[in-house]
């Protein structure tokens, strides 16, 4: 709507200042024109008028073509204008300034070919200011027209910035919700697992150890279900950069971790040799728990029984490693039935976690027949 409107001012302007051009231009020699002449030049002016339609299409040859009907036609000269500037607006000035040298050729042939009051250098000189202001005025337009096309082009890409952004930062926050939600279930559920799979293999336990292992079974069923409501909790709150509210495991919490362990039957030894531990970062302090969480876990799941050493050692200034070692395989019986599924992503997630802190992680079977999983994490003193 907006190109019709447009193209019909552009049209009226042509033919009413093509007429008015006409009859100035009578007035001004003061002569009677014939009615051949005055049919002549207005034909010549509507058809230039008329091609204003298509010169959206075809602005360069257009614009080429009405040189001719307004080098004999005072009528044309509007519509040869609009045309130039439709140019100078949609084509680079590589090709305007060339059509605008060639319609001021076309207006020389006019001053010389037409009778007129003033000298042929005056009309050469008005020529080239209504030439130049022409292009200049369509220079213009153009640039604008690009600048606001640069800017909405730049808009559009910082929206899709933005866009990729968002959509990094949700694939983020899933990885966070899956690492800490496998952190916090995966250790529990196979420390329940252990107790009833030692329930399904001695049917025959005296009721005080079915009663005390059910008790325990039930405690850990309840810690893993605060754990994660913990976890949910801190998920959900946004809010804020700061900490997640909460207890946060601690470099002493290892110790209880192992001892769970050691209660679901599990055999296990700690070697725990850390400097001034009260004072490690809570972060340093959460990131050796879940790595030896993590590696217990994958011990309950896969090698029960198995005979696993965990050392923490280091300080302030020499960093913090943790080594948790098992046998592999371990020719223990273990209960019918199918063992706890693993997400293959635990030792995974662990790796980002240690990078991310600035640590390294080193894991898989050594020479003599163990599993190692070894990692040394940063402790600025």
């Amino acid at each position: 709507m907006r190109d019709w409107v447009v193209d019909l001012a552009f049209f009226g302007i042509a033919v009413g200042f093509g007429i008015l051009f006409y009859e100035s231009n009578v007035a001004n020699l003061d002569l009677e024109p014939t009615l051949t002449g005055r049919i002549v030049d207005y034909t010549a002016g509507g058809v230039v008028a008329s091609a204003l339609w298509w010169r959206r299409r075809w602005p360069v040859l257009l614009a080429a073509l009405a040189v001719v009907p307004a080098a004999f036609s005072v009528s044309a000269a509007p519509g040869a204008l609009i045309l130039l500037f439709t140019v100078g607006v949609h084509r680079p000035s590589r090709v305007s300034v060339p059509m605008a040298l060639l319609h001021l050729g076309g207006s020389m042939v006019f001053a010389f070919t037409q009778p007129s009051a003033d000298s042929i250098l005056t009309q050469l000189l008005w020529s080239v200011a209504v030439l130049a202001v022409v292009l200049a005025w369509s220079l213009f337009v153009r640039a604008r027209r690009q600048l606001v096309i640069s800017l909405r082009e730049r808009a559009e890409r910082a929206e899709a910035e933005q866009r990729l952004l968002a959509d990094q930062a949700r694939l983020a926050e899933r990885n966070r919700i899956a690492r800490e939600m496998h952190d916090v279930l995966g250790h529990r559920v196979s420390l329940i697992a252990l107790h009833a799979g030692g329930l399904e293999l001695r049917p025959d336990l005296p009721p005080e150890t079915v009663r005390e292992s059910a008790g325990i079974i039930r405690s850990t069923a309840r810690q893993a279900l605060e754990e994660l409501r913990d976890v949910i909790g801190v998920l959900r709150d946004q809010t804020t950069e700061e900490a997640p509210p909460g207890p946060q495991p601690a470099l002493a919490d290892i110790s209880r971790l192992v001892e769970d362990s050691r209660r679901a039957g599990a055999n296990v030894r700690l070697e725990m040799a850390v400097e001034q531990m009260e004072s490690a970062p809570s972060v340093l302090g959460r990131d050796a728990y879940r790595i030896v969480q993590e590696a217990l876990t994958n011990v309950h799941k896969h090698v029960r029984g198995a005979a696993t050493t965990v050392s923490v050692s280091g300080g302030p200034g020499d960093g913090l490693r943790i080594e948790v070692a098992n046998r592999v395989p371990v020719p223990v019986p273990v209960a019918d039935g199918p063992r706890l599924p693993g997400s293959g992503s635990g030792l995974v997630g662990l790796a980002e976690r240690v990078s991310l802190s600035g640590g390294t992680l080193q894991h898989g079977p050594t020479p003599d027949g163990r599993f190692v999983v070894d990692a040394m994490l940063k402790w600025t003193g």
